[in-house]
């Protein structure tokens, strides 16, 4: 079977975007927590190739990707390709001296975990970044379309989801890095109300849980991503996909139609598009119908995330607009 390769760019995926902040919070946590026990975090080379059961996925990958891209190797002893495929895995993973972590999975005694994942055939290799799983590759590849598929992983790691992987000491212990864990924030209960409530799809209970948040502390984070996502979601929840497009395209200077049309845009992971169709929206339009536009783009911002490259982008392309 052929590889399949990821791709990582395009499409936002809102839930991958709330998992982004959390993680780079959680992390922040944690290598506060561990300087003030007196640790270095480090861990040993030997740490970076694990092997991980079911009842151990939890703690072993989703909690660890919120430090460090988790590459698993999905494989089985009776698994021939799997010999061939897994020393070159395991051998790359003590080069990328931390920046990944090869958490390997037998398909035998986990099969279950196989199942989640949708493994069809092994060896299959996948990656959890910020409790967000990616499909590598599946079947034998050769080793430098393995590392150009790692390249990108890790870039996508810290530039989307700030991970910068773990630190390495040779001298380490293996298995003594300290386990610093994560106290409970005094927000956890409310965006966890609200986190459900968006699952539920009680879009008018989410927006009303981040906005509690917001008011007791107006900088955080979490709530302001989170309450950016919901109203988005809300805005577009009774729309016709059809007329909003076909007004946008009668009307290219009306604020309202392409703002309307943007929201429409970056649900359906179009976000150049989005954010295009708002700067030349800019360029239109003069006074409360430009300030408008202009309100609505840097709210679809928030939801993208301040550090993305196509946020970034954008930001000096209005800047451009507008003076």
């Amino acid at each position: 079977m052929q590889p399949r390769n990821m791709s990582m760019s395009g499409v936002v995926d809102l839930a991958a975007v709330k998992a982004a902040q959390e993680a780079k919070a959680k992390a922040e946590q944690t290598r506060a927590e561990t300087a003030r026990q007196g640790g270095t975090g480090a861990v040993s080379p030997a740490d970076l190739v694990i092997d991980v059961d079911e009842a151990g996925f939890e703690r072993d990958v989703l909690q660890r990707s919120a430090e460090v891209p988790v590459v698993i190797d999905f494989w089985a002893e009776w698994c021939q390709p799997c010999k061939q495929l897994s020393p070159v895995l395991e051998r790359l993973a003590v080069e990328y001296g931390g920046r990944i972590l090869l958490a390997k999975i037998d398909v035998d005694a986990n099969q279950m975990l196989m199942q989640q994942f949708g493994v069809q055939g092994i060896p299959a290799v996948f990656a959890v970044v910020a409790g967000q799983a990616l499909p590598l590759f599946q079947g034998v590849t050769g080793e430098e379309e393995i590392r150009q598929t790692l390249d990108q992983l890790v870039q996508v790691a810290e530039q989307r989801f700030g991970l910068t992987g773990l630190t390495v000491d040779p001298d380490a212990e293996p298995g003594g890095a300290p386990d610093a864990g994560l106290a409970e924030g005094p927000y956890d209960a409310a965006l966890n109300a609200a986190a459900q409530a968006l699952d539920a799809g009680d879009l008018g209970g989410a927006v009303r849980a981040y906005q509690n948040v917001l008011a007791d502390d107006p900088a955080h984070p979490e709530a302001k991503l989170g309450l950016a996502q919901a109203e988005l979601l809300q805005r577009v929840q009774g729309f016709d996909p059809q007329q909003v497009r076909r007004e946008a395209a009668e009307k290219p200077a009306d604020a309202d139609a392409q703002i309307a049309a943007a929201d429409l845009d970056l649900v359906g992971g179009h976000v150049e598009d989005a954010f295009g169709r708002l700067i030349e929206t800019v360029r239109r339009t003069a006074g409360d119908d430009r300030d408008a536009v202009r309100r609505r783009l840097l709210e679809l911002f928030e939801v993208v995330g301040p550090e993305d490259p196509r946020v970034v982008v954008a930001r000096r392309a209005l800047a451009r607009a507008l003076f």
